[in-house]
């Protein structure tokens, strides 16, 4: 018996990329949709095919056309669930980030952060993409995700272990050729209130040592209203921090390697890719933990040794001194995250769980081909949407977000 062959719609963060890179009785084809402005840099790309059209009709065509040669297929983003479902195809449906806290099927779907709305679609918008949802053979998420999915689906699976990539980010990284004046911190993250950026600019103003924050300039700028929070913090931002360029992907380890320490997230309570990224470079990462969401691993809860376990903006000034006058606490801090993270987040360990799940799936359903009696009537009406609302009401933005002449060549 050959390998099971999937077919992935979307990514997100590298994940399906990096397991793509890892797995071993699978073979995983990716397809992602056309990128532009950051994700060019954030975004792996050898390997991996890209659709040639935003056009959802081309999109769903160019499926059809391939995917009787797989088995199965795994869809990130309501996107790549929206194409692998008019394609008529047997698909799981893969959460990380906030995918599934604002999901498209709730009625004026929040921002939790700054209360905007996300999603403002009318009756028959918000039924599609619950089929979306439901159609999905499971549904898939981490701690955070799962506490959503599973108001949804109660046949949702638990899936703790994220997949780094070690190739990219481990000790041995050459670090970037910088000059360091002073103890520096390097905050690759993203910029916002989502990361908690209104409690690490307040504790960065409380603390009494001396070193430099490096930040990134990459912005949370999905609404209006995230661009105007965003433009009072930047202009409250204390005196350590210094705006540096995006990084690219590839060259991310070299940064990590370089600083002496990574300034995490202080919103969500658990770590994302950047903290565990970062952990396997061996360097001592501040990322808020919640005490009360332990990770699950080979089925034992464990909370993640990051610090630190509240919010508040002291006890974050607190540690952030802790860190730059002590050596002695900082290999502390290393040696008990990296340890973690080699539990939760080495390949071999996260590509078994992946396999299982595939195997099971395919167990089950021998053809990726899905039976539905709707799917002709949802495909005409998919088309007549895209004419009406991507190619006209959204089509200014999308200019301004593409530019004139790509975004032309990409809607032909």
């Amino acid at each position: 018996m050959g390998k099971t062959k999937v077919l992935a719609i979307g990514d997100t963060a590298d994940n399906i990329f990096t397991l793509k890179k890892f797995v071993k009785n699978v073979d995983i084809h990716l397809i992602n949709f056309p990128r532009k402005q950051n994700a060019l840099l954030t975004y792996s790309e050898e390997g991996v095919e890209f659709f040639d059209s935003l056009l959802i009709s081309k999109q769903v065509k160019m499926i059809k056309e391939i995917c009787t040669k797989f088995d199965l297929c795994l869809a990130m983003s309501w996107a790549g669930a929206r194409v692998a479902y008019l394609a008529g195809l047997n698909y799981i449906m893969y959460f990380v980030g906030g995918d599934i806290a604002t999901p498209p099927f709730l009625k004026k779907s929040r921002d939790p952060f700054t209360n905007t709305i996300v999603y403002d679609l009318n009756f028959i918008e918000r039924s599609f993409y619950k089929r979306v949802f439901d159609t999905a053979l499971t549904c898939i998420g981490g701690q955070i995700e799962y506490n959503y999915l599973i108001k949804y689906r109660k046949d949702a699976i638990r899936l703790d272990r994220v997949i780094v990539d070690t190739t990219l980010f481990n000790h041995e990284i050459k670090p970037v050729n910088l000059k360091k004046e002073k103890f520096t911190f390097l905050s690759a993250q993203r910029f916002g209130l989502a990361k908690g950026f209104d409690i690490i600019l307040e504790a960065l103003r409380l603390c009494k040592t001396d070193f430099k924050v490096l930040q990134v300039k990459w912005f949370i700028e999905n609404s209006e209203e995230e661009k105007r929070i965003n433009r009072e913090l930047i202009d409250k931002c204390p005196k350590q921090v210094e705006f540096i360029p995006l990084i690219k992907r590839k060259e991310l380890g070299s940064y990590f390697t370089f600083a002496d320490a990574i300034l995490g997230q202080m919103r969500i309570g658990a770590q994302g890719a950047i903290e565990r990224d970062a952990a396997f470079c061996k360097k001592p990462v501040i990322c808020f933990t919640d005490q009360n969401k332990p990770m699950i691993i080979d089925g034992k809860e464990v909370v993640p040794p990051f610090l630190p376990k509240t919010q508040d903006s002291h006890d974050l000034a607190n540690l952030i001194d802790s860190i730059v006058q002590s050596k002695e606490f900082r290999d502390k801090l290393v040696e008990e995250q990296y340890s973690y993270i080699k539990k939760l987040s080495d390949p071999d360990e996260v590509v078994k769980e992946w396999e299982r799940i595939f195997e099971a799936m395919t167990r089950k359903n021998k053809t990726i081909k899905r039976k539905s009696k709707t799917i002709i009537f949802e495909n005409l009406l998919a088309v007549l949407s895209e004419r009406l609302i991507y190619l006209r009401k959204m089509r200014m933005r999308n200019i301004k977000s593409w530019g004139k002449e790509e975004y032309e060549r990409l809607t032909k």
